[in-house]
């Protein structure tokens, strides 16, 4: 390294040739400089240190730098580093799928991995479509509900809904038709319009996050609801494909967010607490079924989808570790404290003037502020500073605050959280 770069802080380097995801460099030019993370804190270069209250994007579960999956990837870094998966297998990854398999729900069957989230709900989808395919019928459109997100490749932008990412590219995408999100008040009228459309036989997967819709701002809705239109639609032949980047994983006080519905998904899209936010890995699942449409004497029955660091040995170690954890009683204490936590805090905040509506499922909790504010506007910007100057890492999405802390956050550390949450309120 040049002297000169040296003193540099990293903030006046990073703006030489970086490019940073969902950011307008014109109106946000100015990054922070994160030096190392410890536990459910990341330190700064001047070594200030913030509560990471998102869990840096749900990823960190288990807090970072766990030692125990640091030491379990470094063991496998010795032995094993990376390989083609196609025509190759190794021990982490057989060992993966036999663990996952153990708490997934009863009716998933195999694995495909992935790089991300987004590549883990692109396979779901063009799992969904070449089944039918497979089978000589012809099913091109896919039902998604409004506001989903399912990430950033073309497919996966296709059935999101939110066109603060999507607008430019809505032209380019494939076939997809949104509903709402159930509520007491809906499902009747979504149930009566879903019975009229199924009867044309062409939509081939329904794609939707269970219960919470993170991206839409942690917007939650109704299990019974959504029950009832996961089971009209497995009636109808359609393929449920559940996109569990953002809730698997223990989020949602339960492995799955799945877990809490009576019918089962064909697909299950994972990622994010997969690897414990120290390497990337999507991974998709499916039932006996799904897999069988593709099994075939025809080669191009296959699923011809693959990527370079598909079921790279160190991800699947570290999912393996994090996989051991997440079953243990520390971890799962951590969940039951972080709950119980969040609805002492609701009470607390629930009825203030300056709040409109709160929620909470598992370790997730958000509230809406009674002020409309653009998702990436000034407002929201005030904001996120002033969380990062009492500390705390909290990213506001639009008018909603939301918490999605690692399991092992302290006491303290969450009042520290919640404590910034309540003087924020002072300040809209």
């Amino acid at each position: 390294m040049r002297k000169t770069e040296a003193l540099e802080k990293l903030t006046d380097r990073d703006k030489k040739h970086l490019w940073h995801p969902l950011t307008q460099h014109k109106v946000s030019p100015d990054m922070l400089g994160i030096a190392r993370a410890e536990g459910a804190l990341i330190f700064d270069e001047d070594g200030k240190d913030y509560v990471d209250g998102i869990a840096s994007w749900y990823t960190c579960m288990y807090g970072h730098c766990n030692p125990y999956i640091l030491k379990k990837v470094s063991e496998q870094m010795q032995r094993l580093d990376q390989v083609v998966f196609s025509g190759f297998t190794h021990e982490p990854a057989v060992k993966l799928s036999e663990e996952l398999i153990k708490i997934l729900p009863e009716n998933q069957e195999k694995l495909f991995f992935s790089d991300n989230g987004s590549t883990a709900t692109e396979v779901g989808i063009k799992m969904a479509l070449q089944y039918h395919h497979n089978q000589g019928e012809k099913r091109n459109v896919l039902l998604a509900f409004e506001e989903g997100f399912h990430g950033d490749t073309f497919g996966a932008m296709s059935v999101s809904g939110l066109s603060v990412y999507n607008g430019p590219f809505a032209d380019f995408f494939i076939e997809v038709e949104r509903i709402p999100v159930p509520t007491e008040t809906n499902i009747h009228q979504i149930l009566t319009f879903l019975e009229r459309r199924l009867e044309h036989n062409n939509i081939a997967g329904f794609i939707y996050e269970p219960l919470v819709q993170g991206a839409a701002a942690m917007k939650m809705h109704d299990v019974d609801g959504l029950d009832k239109i996961l089971g009209l639609l497995k009636e109808h032949g359609i393929l449920l494909i559940a996109d569990e980047v953002m809730t698997g994983f223990g989020k949602t006080g339960k492995y799955f967010a799945s877990d809490y519905l009576d019918t089962q998904p064909d697909i299950m899209c994972l990622s994010k607490a997969l690897t414990a936010g120290l390497v990337p890995m999507g991974l998709t699942t499916c039932t006996q079924e799904v897999y069988m449409a593709f099994y075939s004497d025809d080669v191009a029955k296959g699923l011809f989808h693959g990527h370079t660091y598909t079921a790279n040995p160190l991800a699947c170690a570290a999912a393996l570790a994090a996989l051991e954890l997440l079953q243990t009683e520390e971890i799962q204490t951590g969940i039951q404290n972080t709950i119980q936590w969040h609805q002492k805090f609701d009470e607390e905040i629930k009825h203030h003037p300056k709040v409109a509506s709160t929620r909470q499922l598992g370790v997730i909790y958000a509230l809406d502020l009674n002020i409309k504010m653009e998702r990436y506007g000034n407002l929201r910007n005030q904001l996120f500073k002033h969380f990062m100057d009492q500390g705390v890492f909290l990213r506001p999405l639009g008018e909603t605050i939301y918490i999605l802390a690692p399991f092992i956050t302290t006491k303290e550390q969450m009042e520290r959280i919640y404590g910034a949450i309540k003087s924020a309120l002072e300040l809209v």
